[in-house]
């Protein structure tokens, strides 16, 4: 089942998408809801960010590839950092580049959307809590990441988590494609296998350091690849099962 977030005539709301056709859900797909059954064209809806997550919890360095690019020694475990709520932008919205960074990079990624309350459980149990996953940009200010030598600033700018377009809940996130293009270009290839640390360990170690609530969002990490994006150019995040999020560079006025 794909799951979105859309807005029409001013109403927001949560729908199930069947092909090119939503159907608005009453209730909250976190908890109880109801599909209502008059369908309505995607045409006729603008698709938002599908969730709006308390809190993302990032992975840094987390595919071989990436790391033999970065040549970097493989983590002993997860790197963990926080991308802010007010970071989320969703597809065909625009990613802002800031006046005070010379250097934007995208980072495609796979993202993991919590589905209940997640608190010290083990791997066994962690696909219990997943409601589903989405396209992920981990937009990173590149030199100001090297400036600052953590992470807060160069990956917290406003826009700077693209998501979307739509929750999956029927995928297998053990051995999926995940490529970034710009400009039509390909940059980015990699497949979820490559994974340092897979999905539902990211879960289970995760929720022994903070409670996961339903909405949050993880952002596995990027394959290699990475590289500059420049105002008016168009990033693609394209995961084979899930969909495309594409989002245009301005310059922030």
């Amino acid at each position: 089942m794909k799951f979105g977030r859309f807005k029409k005539d001013d109403k927001i709301f949560y729908g199930t998408v069947e092909g090119a056709y939503v159907r608005e859900i009453s209730g909250d797909i976190f908890s109880k809801y109801t599909i209502l059954s008059n369908p309505v064209s995607l045409k006729e809806v603008e698709i938002l960010a599908p969730c709006m997550p308390s809190k993302i919890i990032a992975v840094g360095l987390n595919y071989r590839s990436h790391a033999e690019e970065v040549k970097m020694e493989l983590p002993e475990e997860p790197i963990l950092f926080l991308k802010p709520s007010t970071a989320v932008i969703g597809p065909e919205q625009h990613i802002l580049y800031p006046a005070m960074s010379r250097r934007v990079d995208y980072e495609g990624e796979l993202g993991v959307v919590l589905g209940r309350e997640c608190r010290s459980v083990n791997i066994e149990q962690a696909p219990d809590y997943v409601l589903g996953y989405t396209c992920f940009n981990d937009v990173t200010a590149r030199d100001l990441q090297k400036k600052d030598k953590q992470w807060t600033r160069a990956k917290g700018f406003d826009t700077f988590a693209p998501m979307g377009p739509f929750i999956e809940t029927d995928f297998d996130p053990a051995n999926a494609l995940i490529e970034t293009y710009l400009n039509g270009e390909k940059k980015q290839s990699g497949s979820t296998s490559d994974l340092i640390f897979p999905v539902f360990f990211l879960v289970s170690f995760i929720s022994q350091v903070m409670t996961l609530l339903p909405g949050d969002v993880i952002a596995t990490g990027t394959p290699s690849g990475i590289g500059p994006m420049q105002a008016g150019d168009v990033v693609e995040v394209r995961i084979e099962g899930i969909g495309t999020l594409s989002n245009r560079v301005l310059a922030k006025q």
